[in-house]
């Protein structure tokens, strides 16, 4: 991963979000967009409000270099070069837009705690960006995560497709300190028999050891403490958010296919689920849109069994 955009709007979670990507070490030099996105209003000429919208942005604009400023700061000291961006437009739109031009690798945004009616309701930016992006994409939220003296609490929902291959590597690529937590989390439905027993001589149930045996020696490069869950639930999703909400999670990482056309549209798949229902931050992850299966599956060399 090389190219970030952070975007920010003087918001105390997008600070939030901001603090996150400080935390993350990594093993490669980054390449870090701070975004700050100034909406003008759609006004005539003759409007006598003009002068007042014009000093409104303009006034805008300073606020977002100011802020731009005490984000920096929060890089100092890392192997990051930080630059800014100021755009106008529609937030939601325009993060991914950019995130495009830039060829962004991951768009870093925060999002507000979300009630049980809230988590009903579409529209928000969060979910705008991370159904539209075209890359990986990191949904901050603040429950949970207080003490960034602690470790992070990870889980990665993994399976066999190629989105969980490139969760594993996204998550292999961060220098994670020694005292992150990882869980490696697969979920099945109706994994048992007759009588109510796991048949663990069952085809199945191997493939789903094996896979999670090969992730758990892939993560121990980065966390000496990963352990590995195969969990039976009738919803996928379902069955991520709430092992999240046992194990006092800091982030759920899960696989995704890059969307196009009208599929960005469609609802139901386990990461939009995740997103909406999570009290936790979520890191959606997409291969790169040049990137092929064959490439990606070039990268999973599974233990054999």
């Amino acid at each position: 991963m090389r190219k970030v955009l952070l975007a920010v709007d003087g918001s105390d979670i997008s600070d939030e979000a901001a603090r996150w990507v400080s935390t993350l070490p990594h093993r490669n030099h980054w390449d870090l967009t701070i975004l700050s996105v100034v909406q003008h209003p759609m006004v005539h000429d003759d409007d006598p409000l003009l002068d007042a919208y014009e000093k409104a942005c303009a006034q805008d604009r300073q606020d977002a270099v100011d802020h731009y400023g005490k984000i920096a700061a929060m890089f100092d000291d890392q192997s990051v070069s930080v630059s800014h961006r100021i755009e106008s437009g529609s937030p939601d739109e325009t993060i991914v837009e950019t995130a495009k031009a830039i060829a962004a690798d991951l768009i870093v945004v925060g999002a507000k705690g979300r009630s049980q009616i809230s988590r009903m309701l579409l529209g928000s930016v969060s979910d705008h960006v991370a159904t539209h992006a075209h890359c990986s994409v990191l949904v901050v939220r603040a429950a949970g995560r207080h003490e960034y003296q602690n470790g992070f609490r990870v889980c990665l929902a993994f399976g066999i497709d190629a989105p969980a291959k490139t969760a594993l590597r996204e998550m292999t690529e961060i220098a994670w300190r020694s005292d992150t937590v990882f869980h490696v989390l697969s979920i099945a439905s109706y994994l048992h028999d007759f009588f109510g027993v796991l048949p663990e001589d069952s085809q199945i149930v191997r493939q789903y050891r094996e896979n999670l045996s090969h992730a758990h020696d892939q993560l121990l490069a980065v966390s000496s403490e990963t352990k590995t869950h195969l969990v039976e639930n009738e919803h996928v999703g379902e069955g991520i958010v709430t092992f999240a909400e046992r194990n006092a999670i800091d982030m759920l990482v899960v696989g995704e296919k890059p969307r196009s056309g009208m599929s960005r549209f469609l609802l139901g798949s386990t990461s939009r689920y995740v997103l909406r229902h999570a009290n936790c931050s979520v890191w959606i992850a997409r291969k790169p849109l040049t990137q092929t299966e064959e490439e990606v599956s070039a990268e999973w060399q599974p233990a054999s069994p």
